[in-house]
């Protein structure tokens, strides 16, 4: 029987997850809005431009597209399956069980650790102020021991309010988030009309900081300066989409809506940040590589130290409070969001059934929210600052965004007649473009970043067989080994790249035993007559990911196939009404 036949649920084809449906189109926008603005406003903006001077612009213009273009992928995606943790479910719909688990464990290992980094940012941001100085060691970049039971104890804060329940954490993150977006705005209007040097753009070696390696740079500085990891965030209104008042309207505008301000305040904001550096404070540093390390202050609180140094303190003190609602609102849905994902994970049967659990009155996930906030503590103690964390999130990130082109590329062929009430123009090229795109980042992020992520990869899987093995889901699917027979060439051969490629060193297996001789050389791991020449590199890089799409397409699940995996969102068949009916089709 089709999904067709069985397309029942609640009107407008919202399917009833058992959660409540009180989250409006405003709700969800901001939800996704009040993830993009976070710690990444406070601290992208420097630690991007150290990397690659003015010509960052170019970084951040490269990443918004990208993102854009998977955000518009996303909008497709949530419209036609408005399900609850829809970035873990939607591979599964398209390619089976392994492909469901994989990329589900990506998106889960991404969620759990944006809250403990944005704790992190407001630790760090807030230890600039004299009475909040011993929460952090800006020597060691670690958190002291007041500083590990402050972040634990706004771990807990963002448990307590998302079990409160939906409609409660909706209110309060529509608040929070537009006091996110306005801060930006009103310091990028203050320090451009007031403090604005258009010589800074050409300051220290130029516009263009590497001269010839420019575009290395550039594209270096767009996963490890933080600039993909501040647009991170736009997927949220999809993974509440299971509870959504109207989710086949209001996702796709919700998720395009956000990302296009997110882009634009982001964009202006490292503009701004750049134009506005007192003149005296490039000279100290001599380079834009040092700008941080030989002005400690301006590390520890970028614009905050900007605003005082050029006389603004009343916005130095609204930018300190800041600190604390932009990486706050934003771990806060992060800790609802890693809850969601576990309960799409139980639902397609890849961990145990607890997870599903919810609480009787406001029909949240308690047990999803509690392990939530313990991965998220755990995440503290190896990952003691910012910057650490922001590759590892990024890679996974990146790794589950991945799945989303795959996943409409492969429906597109599959079930071509599903209704889309946002349709992607030009999926046929755009859909693999993105594939090819989010290998890219994957690539730029560097060996180091990528081989300590498939250790957490390698954990993942491990887990979910624990699960399968002790048979702690009873809706365990089988493995659909064919449809996902390109993962893990996919994922060894970025690996290899990568490994062999020009970008970043280190890592869990770089530099240790047999692999400590290839550590040497500033092109990579391996020494230089060995590397992957710079641009030959991103060839090879979009070669093999067009080559794993096309192999993922042909090896898709069949119609029949994603008829059966969807057909459990659906109540028996009898249950349609003329409504509902037409909910897929």
């Amino acid at each position: 029987m089709t999904v067709a036949a069985q397309a029942g649920g609640p009107p407008g084809g919202a399917v009833d997850e058992g959660l409540k449906r009180e989250v409006g189109f405003l709700g969800l926008m901001w939800a996704s809005e009040g993830s993009i603005i976070g710690s990444g406003w406070l601290f992208g903006a420097l630690t991007a431009t150290v990397i690659a001077g003015p010509a960052v612009v170019f970084s951040w213009v490269i990443a918004s597209a990208i993102v854009i273009l998977l955000a518009l992928i996303h909008a497709e995606l949530g419209g036609i399956f408005n399900v609850t943790g829809g970035t873990s479910r939607f591979p599964h719909y398209a390619f089976g069980s392994l492909a469901g688990a994989s990329f589900g464990w990506f998106s889960y290992l991404q969620a759990a650790t944006v809250a403990p980094v944005e704790v992190l940012a407001t630790v760090q941001y807030f230890s600039t102020v004299s009475w909040a100085s011993s929460w952090y060691a800006g020597k060691t970049n670690t958190l002291s021991g007041v500083g590990i039971v402050v972040a634990l104890a706004l771990l807990v804060i963002f448990a307590a309010i998302n079990l409160m329940g939906i409609k409660w954490l909706s209110r309060t993150n529509t608040w929070v988030t537009s006091v996110k977006v306005f801060v930006p705005i009103l310091a990028i209007v203050v320090l451009v009309t007031t403090h604005f040097h258009f010589g800074n753009f050409t300051a220290e070696g130029g516009f263009f900081l590497k001269g010839a390696n420019a575009p290395k740079v550039i594209m270096e500085a767009i996963p490890a300066g933080g600039i993909v990891f501040s647009l991170l965030g736009f997927e949220q209104a999809v993974q509440l989409g299971g509870e959504s008042r109207n989710p086949k309207r209001d996702i796709p505008r919700a998720v395009i809506g956000a990302t296009l301000i997110g882009a634009v305040i982001y964009l202006l904001v490292q503009f701004a940040f750049i134009g506005a550096l007192a003149p005296a404070t490039l000279a100290h540093s001599s380079t834009w590589a040092t700008l941080g390390i030989n002005n400690p202050s301006l590390a520890a609180s970028p614009y905050a130290t900007l605003a005082t140094i050029a006389g603004l303190g009343w916005l130095a003190v609204v930018l300190r409070i800041d600190a604390v609602i932009s990486p706050g609102g934003t771990g806060l849905i992060y800790n609802t969001t890693t809850s969601r994902l576990s309960f799409g994970l139980s639902k397609n049967g890849y961990v145990p059934k607890i997870f599903e659990a919810t609480s009787k009155q406001n029909k949240v996930p308690v047990f999803g929210i509690i392990i939530a906030t313990i991965v998220g503590a755990l995440f503290l103690l190896p990952f003691p600052a910012w910057s650490s964390l922001i590759g590892i999130v990024t890679g996974a990130s990146v790794l589950m965004y991945a799945g989303a082109p795959l996943s409409l590329g492969a429906l597109r062929y599959s079930k071509p007649a599903l209704r889309r009430p946002y349709l992607l123009p030009l999926a046929v090229v755009l859909c693999p473009l993105a594939f090819v795109c989010a290998s890219f980042i994957v690539y730029w992020a560097g060996w180091g970043t990528y081989s300590t992520l498939m250790v957490a990869v390698a954990i993942g899987y491990i887990l979910m067989l624990i699960s399968a093995a002790f048979k702690l889901n009873p809706n365990q699917p089988k493995i659909d080994w064919i449809a996902g027979v390109w993962i893990f060439p996919y994922l060894i051969g970025m690996g290899i790249i990568s490994f062999f490629g020009q970008f970043g060193t280190g890592g869990i297996i770089g530099g240790v035993g047999p692999f400590k001789n290839f550590m040497v050389g500033g092109t990579g791991n391996i020494p230089g007559a060995f590397a992957i020449p710079f641009w030959w590199d991103l060839v090879i890089v979009a070669v093999f990911s067009l080559v794993i799409y096309y192999t993922a397409m042909h090896f898709r699940l069949s119609e029949a196939q994603v008829d059966e995996y969807a057909a459990h969102l659906y109540p028996p068949e009898g249950a349609t009404t003329p409504e509902t009916a037409e909910a897929l089709y």
